[in-house]
């Protein structure tokens, strides 16, 4: 359901690249993620336990720790899109600025990257190789199609050129560096 919605809103995005139109589209798009993303992840997360398959054979500690160390990773990117883009995740309300500082810095979807680690860190706590693979099989690629397909479109068209030039110097998802 992801990959087609979100194809979809991009040739209804494309129609009528104005600022106000994609805030608009991106609205209702974000509400359908919601569902499409969010339900999956809570049905995973609460049923991890009845998943046959192979255990990880590492000691859930190590999970634990480092689900708490990415879920701070998770909220200190949140915080910075708050400070700087005067904005937070998805519709509740869009980036008013272009983040570029802090993490944003090094990567251009450090809360993709951030939300990624976070689910593996959960399948490791979970001992769940099923979890894990799920959240990189299935997951993983959804998020990445709905960033690379459609996210960067419409922040083109809300940035302009501000944002292709940030584009051109910042990698997508892998951290480097700033120059």
């Amino acid at each position: 359901m992801t990959f087609p919605l979100i194809w979809l809103a991009r040739k209804i995005l494309d129609r009528q690249p104005t600022i106000s139109y994609a805030i608009w589209i991106t609205t209702f798009v974000h509400i359908a993620l919601g569902f499409s993303f969010g339900v999956p992840i809570i049905r995973a997360v609460t049923t991890y336990q009845d998943w046959a398959g192979w255990t990880l054979p590492v000691p859930s500690e190590i999970g634990r720790v480092l689900v708490i160390i990415t879920g701070a990773a998770c909220s200190l990117v949140v915080v910075n899109l708050a400070l700087k883009g005067l904005g937070a995740p998805f519709y509740i309300a869009l980036s008013r600025r272009l983040a570029v500082d802090w993490s944003y810095a090094w990567t251009r979807n450090p809360m993709v990257l951030a939300a990624l680690a976070f689910l593996v860190s959960l399948g490791i706590w979970f001992q769940s190789v099923l979890f894990v693979l799920w959240v990189i099989i299935l997951f993983a690629p959804a998020l990445l199609f709905f960033v690379k397909v459609y996210e960067e479109r419409e922040l083109e068209i809300r940035f302009g050129a501000s944002y292709l030039e940030y584009k051109s110097r910042t990698p997508m998802l892998f951290p480097r560096r700033p120059k």
